[in-house]
């Protein structure tokens, strides 16, 4: 179905200004976004993509990643198609790169995820594999019965929202794991195709204002953003707005979409930048998609004791009282929610 777009400015001839992200794309009469999912018909501006599913499935939420958000439960993930992103190394091209009518979709209403969720056992559900935040009204509408049943609301996303969008979505977001893509203009312009990185930071800063629970991951290029002077100061910039306790995820790119010429990261360079990152001060730092045992689990900040193993996705509680107090010396854990062990565990996929 149609969905009139919830934030966007009408102008002289039938024009339209969007006002979800900061490309706030100007458009004529039957021309689509930038994120290739809002259309300005007769001068009214649409969202395409309202109930549209391109992909669900069940997932333990270690997958997003997030790892101090009700740790070892398992997540109910959907996704649609578009992105206000062009990544050049885009690992869902397929979903993300694609118009509205370039793919094919599934409807549902907000009232059907909810129950899915809910038939699939999961008090938790992402909206995650594609851009989220331009599906704003669709996980507006969904959030929000979300919370009726007590089932909370995850977004796994680039962070490019304008903040008076982001305004009308917090209320509805309990956690996210933003994926801050370099720290630099120059990436962002030349890889992502964005002007600037600055409005994923101001996005940062205000859901923390707004107590939603975040995490943030950054995947390291070889010779495009692995540098340890840029990874420094996106460690600097997390620990000054965001928290030492802020959980940090260091991933390792593979050649993928249009970047097939670079190679893998090295594993030598996570395990820098992660050391760089406690380094600096972060407490919670971890080495994703790939094996690297002393940035696996969770320590105390305080004592050094071992909270929760992980092994995979298998999870198991060590040290850790059920509030989330580490027990050899009682400092409290950023850790959001119940610690679920999943003792069979899970398989990488």
């Amino acid at each position: 179905m149609l969905k009139e777009t919830l934030i966007y400015e009408k102008m002289p001839d039938s024009t339209v200004k969007c006002g979800i992200c900061p490309w706030n794309c100007v458009l004529k009469p039957n021309k689509i976004g930038n994120c290739r999912t809002r259309k300005n018909i007769d001068g009214t501006l649409y969202s395409m993509i309202y109930g549209k599913i391109s992909s669900m499935a069940v997932d333990p939420v270690e997958k997003k990643p997030l790892y101090h958000f009700y740790p070892g439960s398992m997540i109910f993930s959907i996704s649609s198609i578009g992105c206000n992103f062009h990544c050049k190394h885009c690992q869902n091209a397929s979903i993300s790169q694609v118009n509205f009518d370039e793919h094919s979709l599934q409807d549902f209403t907000p009232e059907q995820i909810v129950s899915l969720t809910k038939r699939k056992g999961c008090n938790l559900i992402a909206y995650t594999y594609n851009e989220p935040l331009i599906w704003l009204e669709f996980i507006i509408d969904t959030a929000k019965l979300a919370h009726q049943e007590g089932i909370k609301n995850v977004l796994v996303t680039n962070g490019y929202i304008t903040l008076e969008a982001l305004e009308v979505l917090a209320p509805y977001v309990d956690a996210a794991n933003v994926d801050i893509k370099a720290f630099t203009d120059e990436f962002y312009q030349k890889i992502v195709g964005v002007p600037s990185l600055k409005p994923v930071l101001n996005s940062l800063k205000f859901m923390k204002e707004k107590d939603i629970f975040l995490e943030c991951t950054n995947l390291l290029i070889p010779t495009l953003n692995d540098s340890m002077k840029e990874i420094e100061q996106l460690t600097t910039w997390i620990l000054k707005n965001l928290g030492s306790f802020t959980p940090l995820h260091f991933s390792a790119f593979r050649p993928m979409y249009k970047l097939k010429n670079i190679p893998s990261t090295p594993l030598e360079t996570i395990l820098a930048a992660c050391k760089k990152a406690k380094e600096i001060g972060l407490h919670h730092v971890f080495a994703g998609n790939v094996y690297a045992a002393e940035f696996e689990h969770t320590f105390c900040p305080k004592c050094g004791a071992l909270l929760i193993e992980r092994h995979g996705y298998r999870i198991k509680r060590k040290n850790l009282t059920f509030e989330n107090h580490c027990m050899k010396c009682d400092v409290k854990i950023n850790i959001l929610g119940d610690v679920k062990e999943n003792s069979q565990g899970f398989l990488w996929f």
